[in-house]
């Protein structure tokens, strides 16, 4: 069982920026790709960004420019840091994990809650 505790939310003017971390714990952490979803009220949650278990990274083109997703696997920690924040990145950020090997297994936290507003 992998827990996952979501940090760094927040309120954050446009234009600014904010690093949401996600620490992992309960299984080895270098054995999962990592993803940040998010979700606003009566829409689907979406995904972000995402990163091997080799640190390969890729962006949905809305945060691409903007959002960089990293990991630091001494740590068992995600990292999504946010720049140029836009009232549309307004959501609760969620974190994923999935096993890269069998058995897979996928886990969420518990999100953390992002506001975009002057």
């Amino acid at each position: 069982q992998v827990q996952l505790v979501e940090t760094g939310g927040g309120l954050v003017q446009p234009g600014g920026s904010l690093r949401l971390s996600c620490a992992a714990s309960g299984d080895i952490f270098s054995d999962y790709a990592m993803r940040w979803y998010r979700q606003t009220p009566g829409k689907q949650r979406e995904w972000v960004a995402g990163i091997s278990s080799d640190s390969s990274t890729g962006y949905a083109d809305s945060v691409k420019g903007r959002f960089t997703i990293s990991r630091d696997n001494a740590k068992n920690t995600v990292y999504l840091q946010m720049n140029n924040l836009k009232p549309e990145d307004t959501a609760v950020y969620y974190c994923y994990a999935e096993r890269i090997y069998l058995p897979r297994m996928n886990y969420w936290g518990q999100g953390t809650q992002v506001t975009v507003s002057s």
